[in-house]
């Protein structure tokens, strides 16, 4: 498969848009030459240890749970472990991509799959993701003729690169032709500003804010109401065995034991 072949099977699997705004998710080094994507190595983070093990292999995508570029660089030096890595990735031409949080977010995803570890229950999201759509605002106005529509609609299109604004019209009746527009953020001040212009717009104009929809199931963090209450002693146990860990930190509240049964929130 090629690259942007994979990265669609990617987005499907779990939209960036559902990734954190503080986050860096998507593909983070891509090659200047391309290649076909035959070796995808999976890891929770990029390392030394295991950008030679992708070497070893010839990989041609390196999938990082967590983004080893994360915060803005202005040189690639060889001090710094993270710039090495982009470095070597690049010179053996791997791709890199991370997707992190959306993965996170994502109905079935991470949060969803360690929650699970403590057993049936009741899960509900704690911080609900919602669409990305592109239109934030609705405007509704009136024109008196189809030759009014017209030329409102041309100056609408001529303030815009033709992706920010959805215009639509009613059958005329006595009080004349009812429009519905939807722009983006961007586009809502010059389109405003364009319509109180017309004097039957400007009369009759409305705006209204949109809410992005939500999505059931995806989002950050997890609330699991259980079936059967467990002590917080037993849930240690349940997620070390998940985990496969041999050890788990755990900060208990104040006046709190270990023997005392809990309803457990998963954040992470």
């Amino acid at each position: 498969m090629e690259l942007k072949e994979v990265l669609q099977v990617l987005e499907q699997l779990a939209p960036l848009s559902l990734a954190e705004s503080w986050d860096n998710v998507g593909l983070l080094v891509e090659p200047s030459k391309p290649r076909p994507i035959k070796t995808v190595l999976l890891t929770n983070d990029l390392t030394d240890a295991v950008m030679k093990e992708a070497e070893v292999l010839s990989c041609d995508l390196i999938v990082s749970y967590h983004p080893p570029l994360f915060r803005p660089i202005k040189r690639l030096a060889q001090k710094d472990w993270k710039q090495r890595l982009a470095i070597r990735a690049v010179e053996a031409g791997m791709a890199v991509f991370s997707p992190h949080t959306s993965w996170d977010s994502m109905k079935g995803g991470v949060n969803d799959w360690l929650v699970g570890g403590l057993g049936s229950g009741q899960v509900s999201v704690l911080s609900q993701a919602h669409g990305g759509a592109s239109h934030s605002h609705k405007l509704e106005f009136m024109v008196r003729s189809p030759e009014e529509l017209n030329a409102v609609v041309e100056e609408l299109k001529a303030s815009d690169d033709g992706t920010a604004l959805q215009c639509s019209g009613s059958r005329p009746d006595s009080s004349g032709i009812h429009v519905s527009l939807t722009c983006s953020a961007s586009a809502l001040t010059p389109s405003v500003q364009i319509l109180l212009k017309h004097s039957a717009p400007c009369q009759s104009l409305s705006i209204l804010k949109l809410e992005k929809a939500p999505l059931p199931g995806h989002g950050q963090g997890r609330l699991s109401v259980l079936d059967q209450p467990v002590t917080v002693a037993t849930a240690i146990q349940k997620m070390k065995s998940h985990l496969g860990l041999a050890n788990l930190r755990l900060a208990l509240g104040a006046g709190r034991t270990l023997g005392e049964e809990n309803w457990t929130q998963t954040r992470h």
